[in-house]
This record gives C-alpha cells, structure tokens and sequence, in this order.
C-alpha cells in the first residue's frame, strides 16, 4: 500500500470511506481499494475473463495510486448506491412538462453523485408567445433559477455538492441577460455557465460586425446584435468573475464521434466532456508523477496502466446502476470513457522543465498523444473481444479501425479531490503555490500544503528554514524573487500566477491535440490582470483549437478553493454611540398600521435604525425592536446600507398595501425603502435633504385606497396586493385572478 498523506487521509475519511448508521468510518483505504477493485472486476464475468486476476490488477493500480477513477466511483462501487458516472449532460426542451420532467432527473442524478450540463438554448426567450396559455414566456435564465434552487436541497449522495453546467448559444435573443446573470455572486450559485460561441461569431467579433439573434421556437431572425461588443460583454466578466466561460461549439462537433446520432450542445459542469442528451461518461486519472525514473519517462510502464486503465473504466459501464432508462441506454449505445492524467507538473519537476516553456509543451504532446494511441489499441482489442460499442456503424471510426470498444477514449478532467489522494499536483494545472492553504469538504475545514519536492530540494540544497516558507506565505506562495532560493530552482517552480495567460492556454491546447474529449484547465491571471489580457487569452484558445477556455483572475471572488495564504481575520467592533445624533423619523402606511422608521447618523454616516408601529406592544413590536437593533449593529460595525436593503427589500408578508411610489410588501420591506430613500436624498442634496424629505413625505406615505376590500395576499406575477372579489382573488395592478 502506497504511503497516503495526512491530507489524503482526511479527505478519504470525510468523504469516500464506507461509514455505519451512525456515521462513524467502517472502511481503511485499503479496504475501499479492495472493495472497487473486486466489485468492477465482475464486469469480466459477462466476457469469460478472469475476474480474480482482474481484480488484483485493478486493486494493484489503485493502491500503488498509478491511476484513480472519479469519485462517484470510489464512493459508490459496492454499495447499494453503485452510481459510478461523474458526467451527465440532459436535454430541456421548451415545454413545460418537459423541462420539469428534466428537474426531476436532474435531482436523481445529484442524489446519486454525478454533476449535469444542459443546454438552455432551445426555450422560447423572454417575453415570446405561449400559445397553449395565451401567456408570456419567462426565458431561460428564468428555468436556470428554478434548477439552481433543486440543487440547493439535494446533497449528491449526501457527500458530494450538486453541481451544473448552464449553457446557452450565442444567438439565442436572450444572450446579453445570460451573459450577465451571475454578476450577482449570491445568484445561480449552483451552476458553471458558458456561451455556446459559433466560428461565424468569432469571426465577426474580429472584425467588429453585425450577427443575428434566433429565435429558437420559430428560427426566425429577430434582432441584431454586433459581435465585438457581446464579445466584450463575455471577456469582461470573466475579468470580473471568472464567468462567462466559452465553449466553441464547431470545433466540438468537429470531433463528434457519432454525428449520425446528434449534434452536440452541453458539456458536463466542468466542461471537459461533451455529450449528447442523456449520455453519461465515466472518467479516471493517470498519476504521472509515478511514472519518471532517473529524469525519464518510464514508457513501458506507462503503457501498460493506460491499457489495465481502458479496461477498468469499460468495466465501470457494465458495472454501473445508471438513475433512468434513457441514461443507460445512451450511455451502453456509446460506451465513452474519459482517460486522463493528474501530477503532471509534479513529472515536469522530476524532469526539471519549466511548465512555461517549448520543452513543456512537447513533453505533453508527447505524453498524450502515447496515451491516446495506447488507449485507442486497448479500446480496439476490447472491441474485437466484447463487441463495438452499438453506434459504432457510421460513427468516424467505421473503417478506419475494425473494432472500437468506444466512442471515446480520452478526457483531462480536474482532479481536485482524487488528486490529493493520490499525494500530486491537480490535472495538468501548474502548482498553485509552493505552500498554500485548500479550503476543500466544507467551510470549517483547511488543509495546508507544502509542495513536497521544493522542501526535498531545499533541504538537499542547504536552504531550508521556517524563515523561508514564511517569506514564500508573504509572496502569496511564490518563490520568484527570494534571495535565498537559487536561481535555477526558481526557475523550475513556477506557481500558477507566475506564468503568463498565453502559456496557460498553449498547454491547454497541447493537451487537447491528442485528447478525443476536451480539456479542463484554469487560465489563472494574476489579480492585477487587465480585461485585455483575457480578451487574448479567449482569442488565443480559439486560434489553437481549444473546445473551450475558462479564465480565473486571483481575488475576483470572494471565496476559493485554494488560496496562498490565509487572509489575515478581521475582528468587528460597532464604533461607540457618540453623546449626540442627527437624523429623521419617516411615517409609513403598511399593512399593519403606521410604522415610524427613525434613521440616525453620526459623523461617519448612517449609525442607527429604529422602527416602531402606531399601535405599540404585541409580538411584531418586538420583532421590529430585534430587526432595528440588528440593522443598528450591522451599521456600526461597517456593514454597508446597500447591503443591508438589498436583504430587507421585497420580503413580503400577508398584508402587502399599495401606495404611491409603489407597494409596500411587509414592515422589512418598508423599512429598507425608507433606508434606500434616505441615502438617495443624501446623494442629491448633501445637508439640505431635509427639503427633499419635505417634498417626498407624501410619495410613499400615503396609501391609496383601490377598494374597500382588505388585502388577501400577494400577486405572484407583480407583488401588488390581490383582493377577493366575485369569489377569486384579484390584482388591480396586472389582472392576475386565482380563478384563471
């Protein structure tokens, strides 16, 4: 048994080792091997194989961590669960029905821990006809949101975060909202996002012109739209969150292996594995760092994992217990499987090569394209031995090869968790940093690293002191420019923001030249990184013939997985009541009577918040006392009032009330306008808002009496309130009616 690290251990134990009813760990990693091992080794019993000779070699590759295949593998093999896919891509058609049955294959497929990719682009755009109901369709974003909300409850197997892939194409007329709808962080938060980009389009944006915007239910052309600026719009949220990605569609279809079959139009959540609607694919991971002896590559030994490798992961497709029939009847039709590799900067620095330079580059075309040949003659033997996979006639490979087992081979998949137990550095990614924190399982947890190899050279070296790693944590994780690490050692530890975006992207595409699927690799930026150097890394992954890029600029979010060091912690304290205050009390009709919001300031801006209604004592009085107290405390303490309104506004209670301005949805709500029209007064007459106020008093104040009905709820296409009238419940605003 391979030596596994303390971080390894951790994350097996939290994660992948078999726990009883009462959640203690009942598995050793040894065991868990054995387990995998013998229950994917059975798959041989169907073709006559030798499954106890299988078996050992399954377990021997896996122990000695030459390779790994993806989590739902490790977790579920040999359990009642026995999901063994980590990749699932479903079709949303533009139907109610249809969308919805999706939601609930969806959640299946979460429950069993496997991730999902959809293309979004066939629903109507926003504000289009919906015939069957004479009503207006809501889009695409808007069904986005109703998906992210599932994955919110569902934990993938109860150890594994629900995970998507949105996807819309670039002429759909609702690209620009696309685009743009997870500007707000605290949004869509379960779900990728990549713009499906055309060759035409690209070259269009090159050259600054017009393109037209489809719409999906008719194919109608309905508006233009000049593709330089959508580009732009693409690029510059990537600089500012890492989102959009891209996905180039053409060059997907390209490499289709059965076009015959469908054209391709999602990927799975982290976009290195097209497929076509309700295919799943099976991944795995070659450890490269295992396979370099005295500064080469051991070929032969490399050969023949590759081979046991391709034979482990056709095994997992007999094996697997797929969430519903159309799963598993696509999936057994194609038979894809995605072989990989991980620790393959680990292998540059046993090799001492820099990962920015031209000898990188060639060693992995020259790793990968040795991997893909060897697969390709192991899924050809496996072919003629077990049969093609069914769509095998009219796919790219009838007559070229005699047989083919499937209809792909090759993946390079992230390999966050079964990299660190496998002890390397992730995929193909470079080091992230010499030492470094992973924030990784849940919040609560951190495992801090240091890159094994430099501690080995530092130490053979005479280098080596805590003095070092502690100016190594300052220079967020670099060794560039410290004194005492010679030069050459710098040179060959380069960290991931060291390198320049375009080396990023031309080891992406060296990777994808001899890879059947697609490539998974962050084009890190460094937080000072201008919106122009994404621009050329997007052009430059185009250029190259990636299937896609995804940019990462440090910092650009408020959390990640792993950082350099750890951000120092901030104590807050609410800044002291001062002996005198200034500010303003607001009247407000709501629903349940006058509330009276005081807002007061001290010198450095709004400091406290009082609420109260006309009818004092009871429960909601108290219920406002606690709210403004909180309000109070978040304001002295630094917390921003925007942030502050943005979550009181539109809470909504059983008596909503319509006044001038607008409705007034519950107290919360009337206090967070009341806050909200407080700061705008400030913004436009400084110290002399009080006229302001004195002009305003009545614009929100004042309800307006539609009839004399009391509320009965809230409108759910508005937010108006509705009253009872002629035995339904009726909106004055819009004309909704509960009765249809």
């Amino acid at each position: 048994m391979a030596n596994l690290t303390k971080n390894a251990l951790k994350v097996l134990e939290k994660r992948y080792l078999r726990k009883d009813e009462e959640g203690n760990v009942v598995e050793t990693p040894d065991e868990m091997f054995r387990r995998v091992a013998h229950n994917i080794a059975l798959a041989d019993e169907k073709y006559g194989g030798d499954v106890k000779k299988t078996e050992k070699e399954f377990y021997e590759m896996m122990k000695n961590l030459y390779f790994l295949p993806n989590s739902p593998t490790l977790m579920n093999a040999g359990t009642p669960i026995q999901q063994l896919s980590a990749c699932f891509v479903l079709p949303v058609e533009d139907s109610m029905d249809k969308i919805f049955e999706t939601l609930k294959h969806t959640a299946l497929i979460h429950q069993s821990g496997g991730g999902t990719g959809f293309s979004f682009s066939r629903i109507r755009p926003k504000g289009d006809i919906v015939r069957s109901t004479g009503g207006i369709a809501s889009g695409p974003v808007s069904f986005m949101k109703v998906f992210n909300s599932a994955t919110d409850v569902i934990k993938q197997g109860g150890r594994r975060r629900g995970a998507n892939m949105g996807i819309l194409n670039i002429t759909h007329p609702d690209i620009m909202e696309f685009i743009t709808c997870k500007e707000d962080l605290e949004e869509i938060t379960n779900f990728n996002i990549s713009v499906a980009i055309t060759d035409e389009f690209m070259e269009k944006a090159k050259k600054g012109e017009d393109y037209y915007l489809i719409n999906p239910r008719t194919g109608e052309k309905v508006n233009k739209l000049n593709a330089s600026e959508v580009f732009k719009k693409i690029y510059e949220g990537a600089w500012k969150s890492g989102e959009p990605g891209v996905i180039f569609i053409d060059e997907i279809n390209r490499h289709n292996p059965t076009p015959h079959i469908g054209k391709i139009e999602a990927t799975n959540p982290c976009g290195e594995q097209p497929l076509l609607p309700y295919e799943s694919c099976n991944l795995g991971s070659i450890n490269l760092s295992k396979f370099v002896k005295n500064g080469d590559i051991e070929w032969k030994k490399l050969k023949e994992i590759t081979w046991k490798a391709v034979h482990f992961l056709d095994n997992v497709i007999d094996m697997n217990k797929y969430p519903i029939p159309q799963i598993k009847k696509m999936t057994l039709a194609n038979r894809k499987i995605g072989l990989g590799v991980m620790g393959f900067a680990d292998l540059l620095i046993k090799m001492n090569i820099p990962y920015d330079s031209n000898e990188a580059l060639e060693i992995a075309e020259k790793i990968m394209s040795f991997i893909q040949d060897e697969a390709k003659k192991a899924s050809i033997e496996l072919g003629e031995e077990r049969g093609s996979f069914p769509n095998f006639k009219g796919s790219i490979y009838d007559g070229k090869y005699p047989a083919m087992r499937n209809a792909t081979v090759t993946t390079i998949a992230p390999t966050g968790s079964i990299s660190i137990i496998a002890g390397c550095s992730s995929g193909i990614e470079p080091l992230f940093a010499i030492s470094f924190i992973r924030n990784v399982l849940d919040k609560d947890d951190k495992l801090y690293e240091i890159n094994p190899y430099f501690e080995e050279i530092a130490k053979k070296m005479g280098f080596y002191s805590k003095e070092l790693f502690q100016k190594i944590a300052e220079n967020n994780g670099s060794v560039q420019g410290i004194e005492e690490v010679p030069a050459e050692v710098q040179r060959i530890f380069v960290t991931a923001l060291d390198i320049p975006p375009e080396w990023h992207v031309r080891m992406q595409a060296s990777f994808q030249k001899y890879v059947d699927n697609a490539t998974s690799k962050t084009i890190n930026l460094r937080k000072d990184a201008s919106i122009e150097d994404v621009k050329k890394a997007y052009m430059l992954a185009y250029e190259l013939k990636c299937k896609g890029i995804t940019v990462y600029r440090y910092g650009s979010r408020p959390e990640q997985v792993i950082s350099a060091k750890e951000e120092e912690k901030v104590s807050l304290r609410p800044r002291p009541r001062p002996q005198v205050v200034r500010g303003v009390t607001r009247k407000i009709a709501t629903g349940c009577g006058n509330l009276y919001v005081t807002m007061n300031e001290d010198e450095q801006g709004l400091f406290e918040v009082f609420a109260r209604l006309g009818k004092a004592g009871g429960c909601a009085d108290a219920q406002l006392e606690a709210v403004g107290r909180l309000i109070s405390l978040c304001l002295r303490s630094g917390v921003k009032p925007e942030d502050i309104i943005k979550q009181l506004k539109a809470i909504r209670c059983p008596n909503p009330l319509l006044v001038r301005g607008g409705p007034i949805l519950s107290c919360p709500d009337a206090i967070a306008k009341a806050i909200e029209d407080h700061i705008k007064g400030k913004e436009i007459f400084g110290d002399a808002r009080l006229d302001y106020f004195e002009k305003e008093k009545n614009r929100i104040t004042e309800p307006i009496h539609i009839t004399d009905k009391a509320p009965v709820g809230v409108c759910p296409d508005c937010g108006s309130p509705l009253v009872y009238e002629e035995g339904c419940r009726i909106c004055k605003e819009c004309g909704y009616s509960s009765c249809g």
